[in-house]
């Protein structure tokens, strides 16, 4: 079939975007169930990002640092029920200044009132973009086989089908009426998050029962609780249905014929520890708050394969724009990844940098081996971002320690490993724009003592 795309010298650009999704999701990473085997060959075929993290670990502050490509602190989104600032220009303004359609399906989280906004997003607040069928907050506005979102006029639409065929099925509309582009299209689903007013993991009907009492990844396995066994069921259930549904939008590519000139990306906004480290689903600096699965495929990225650098948010929009044959804004900290030119890849960051909020004032920095955690003791993180002085908290050796149970911090044997790993947390945070902090050693404890990770300290009383 011919490709109706006229403009082959600019490829489209979709971001298949869900919603507390663990990394180890993937067959690639592991995962037995084969929950998601669409992802897994467009990575394989396309460029696999194998170590990719967000910035920070809530639904609000991770989209502000995709669409702006700045940390959650320097945009002003750092944490959730904060709006983008209008002054911020957002993936939607770079697309549109070269040429690019521009439009948003799904799960906003960055305007106004997101606590129980259950109305429209005002038209000032959708960070530029012209085409709009979206929510504030999906999961407010919608339930499992009930979907409602707004469009442009900020007029309810209610769509049928079980809630990620619904929005995946509005996608495709987009595409369909869009084929010559050059069109960018961010599709945001909620899944595979927990519908809130259940505090459950809804999988469409029959999806739950495939994989109750099957596996669990180690963490969860180890760690244990009522919301791991009660709703990892449910959660790989979304997952399917998510795979699902990125194979049928590549289908739907393919059938148009301009899959070979559409850049694909896979990613999602933070994980999910199941209340395992905290007394909710994220917010905390552990591997499965920060660690999420990505891949890209397209034009510039296939046969790419695997990359081993240490891939953020920030990294997103520059790797976009740099793809479309865009300008970069110089000020970005992120940096593009281009798998089929390795020299522009030189000199990557050896780590990634993590703000946490709300549940604490926290910073992480993760290697590909060391996780290096402090907090800003007595402070609230739902009021301030940032602090002048941290403790550290946690260290874990991620070779030895993949599951994050055992905390080095203070150990007098790993003194200069943390003392190492202070310096670059300290750097990466003033390159963020924080100002460099005070951070106090943990208490110091002899060789041999390790010390079990006390979660209870974590959890609200």
């Amino acid at each position: 079939m011919a490709d109706l795309n006229t403009n082959q010298g600019q490829p489209n650009v979709i971001v298949f975007f869900t919603d507390q999704q663990r990394w180890d999701t993937s067959g690639l990473h592991g995962n037995p169930l084969d929950l998601m085997p669409n992802f897994d060959r467009m990575a394989q075929r396309g460029t696999h990002l194998n170590y990719m993290f967000t910035n920070q670990p809530v639904c609000g502050p991770a989209r502000a640092a995709i669409q702006t490509g700045l940390y959650p602190t320097a945009n002003g989104v750092w944490k959730n029920a904060i709006a983008l600032p209008q002054n911020q220009k957002t993936l939607a303004h770079f697309f549109k200044e070269g040429g690019y359609q521009t439009a948003y399906i799904g799960k906003w989280h960055l305007a106004d009132d997101m606590i129980d906004g259950e109305g429209p997003v005002p038209a000032h607040q959708r960070g530029g973009y012209e085409y709009w069928l979206a929510s504030n907050v999906l999961e407010f506005t919608s339930q499992p086989y009930h979907t409602v979102m707004f469009d442009n006029e900020g007029q309810p639409v209610s769509l049928p089908g079980y809630r990620v065929d619904a929005v995946t099925d509005a996608a495709i509309r987009y595409i369909g009426g869009h084929r010559q582009g050059p069109f960018y299209l961010y599709l945001s689903f909620l899944e595979p998050h927990h519908q809130n007013n259940q505090d459950d993991y809804p999988a469409p009907e029959g999806y739950r029962e495939r994989y109750e009492g099957r596996w669990v990844p180690g963490d969860l396995a180890a760690l244990g609780g009522a919301s791991v066994y009660g709703n990892i069921g449910g959660y790989f259930g979304m997952v399917k249905r998510l795979d699902e549904a990125l194979g049928r939008m590549l289908d739907a590519l393919k059938s148009l014929g301009i899959l070979d000139n559409t850049i694909v990306l896979f990613t999602s906004d933070h994980g999910n520890h199941f209340k395992t480290r905290n007394s909710e689903y994220k917010r905390s600096g552990h591997e499965a708050s920060i660690r999420i699965p990505a891949a890209l495929s397209g034009p510039g990225f296939m046969g790419g394969g695997q990359v081993q650098q240490m891939v953020s948010h920030v990294d997103i929009l520059p790797t976009l724009l740099t793809a479309a044959g865009l300008p970069v804004p110089a000020e970005m900290p992120g940096r593009a990844v281009t798998p089929l030119d390795r020299d522009l890849m030189e000199d990557w960051p050896e780590e990634v940098f993590v703000q946490v909020s709300e549940s604490q004032v926290g910073r992480t920095i993760r290697t590909k081996r060391w996780k290096y955690i402090v907090s800003a003791p007595g402070l609230d993180g739902n009021k301030v971002p940032s602090s002048d002085f941290y403790r550290e908290e946690m260290l874990y050796d991620i070779m030895a320690d993949p599951h994050e149970l055992t905390n080095l911090a203070g150990m007098e044997s790993y003194r200069e490993v943390s003392d190492d790993l202070k310096e670059r947390l300290i750097r990466k945070m003033v390159e963020a724009g924080e100002t460099a902090p005070t951070i106090e050693n943990a208490a110091p404890r002899q060789a041999g003592q390790r010390k079990i990770v006390n979660l209870e300290k974590y959890f609200k009383a």
